[in-house]
């Protein structure tokens, strides 16, 4: 080995040292690539690229309208002719009638998804197999909402599609024209978004399980201009997200990843674009409803 190529390997050993340490402080908020921060694994054969991760961001993507498909072929054949069995408000204005069958697999494809998502965040390897699986319940849950529970409103699935695109394709190209940069300010700020959504949430479920203010945060979710402003403020948190996705890919491309990382990288960028579709879906239905009535 020449003294050239040993030079620069140790250079590349203690860049990859310095920026690790650095990199442990900061918070991240995909819990997938989070996982990404840690890696002491590179490669100066076989690295990450960029063009792989987008690749497999394309083929969890696609296995999402997988699942879609798979939810309208079971709805044209086995569930069309069974019995409606309870009607559900997913939204105000907005209510689907469904049957045992459908309840079950629908619950089905949920715990699938919930389960093979832990899964992929804890057990990398498995990513290839359980991103699949996670992104195929994702499209049919999808697929569930767009065409079965919002009925004549179904447009909103692709108006929400459209904007979706917009947004990514927006923030990638702030991202990589360096108008936005990821500090630790930035992750301050979004980890502050978090706590307060957390905050939030917890304060609502504990009300409801008080009787003196149960009827207020009955009235708290039942207020559509709220739920409009809360769907905002998570639209928001999920933007910052994928920003923190870019520059955690960025990083597994320029210090060499190994190959194999491509994967969780990809699985993680797939998982937010998925949560951006749909906190905008929900945004677009709430809206909708508060229109309707």
């Amino acid at each position: 080995m020449s003294t050239g190529r040993i030079y620069k390997m140790s250079l590349t050993m203690e860049h990859h040292q310095s920026v690790s340490k650095e990199r442990i402080s900061l918070f991240h908020a995909n819990p997938v690539l989070n996982k990404l921060s840690r890696i002491k694994d590179y490669s100066d054969d076989s690295c990450a690229s960029y063009q792989g991760i987008a690749l497999k961001t394309c083929y969890f993507l696609v296995a999402t309208l997988f699942g879609m498909l798979l939810q309208l072929i079971l709805q044209s054949t086995i569930l069309a002719g069974q019995p409606a069995w309870h009607t559900f408000s997913i939204a105000d204005g907005f209510a689907v009638t469904v049957s045992r069958l459908e309840v079950m697999i629908l619950s089905g494809a949920l715990f699938c998804g919930f389960i093979s998502n832990l899964v992929a965040i804890f057990v990398r390897n498995t990513v290839p197999i359980t991103g699949t699986l996670y992104c195929l319940s994702e499209g049919y849950t999808i697929s569930f909402l767009v065409f079965r529970a919002l009925g004549n409103y179904s447009y909103l699935g692709i108006e929400a599609l459209l904007l979706t695109i917009v947004v990514v394709g927006v923030m990638s190209w702030l991202y990589t024209s360096g108008k936005i940069r990821v500090s630790s300010k930035f992750h301050v700020v979004l980890l502050t978004m978090i706590i307060g959504t957390i905050a939030f949430s917890l304060l609502l479920a504990i009300g409801s399980l008080i009787p003196m203010t149960r009827a207020v945060v009955h009235q708290l979710v039942q207020n559509a201009g709220l739920m409009v402003a809360v769907d905002v403020f998570g639209i928001l948190i999920a933007v910052l997200f994928l920003i923190s996705d870019f520059s955690l890919i960025d990083t597994c491309v320029k210090e060499n990843y190994a190959k194999e990382y491509e994967w969780s990288a990809a699985y993680g960028l797939s998982f937010t674009v998925l949560w951006i579709y749909m906190k905008i879906l929900d945004l677009l239905i709430h809206i909708a409803g508060k229109k309707d009535n």
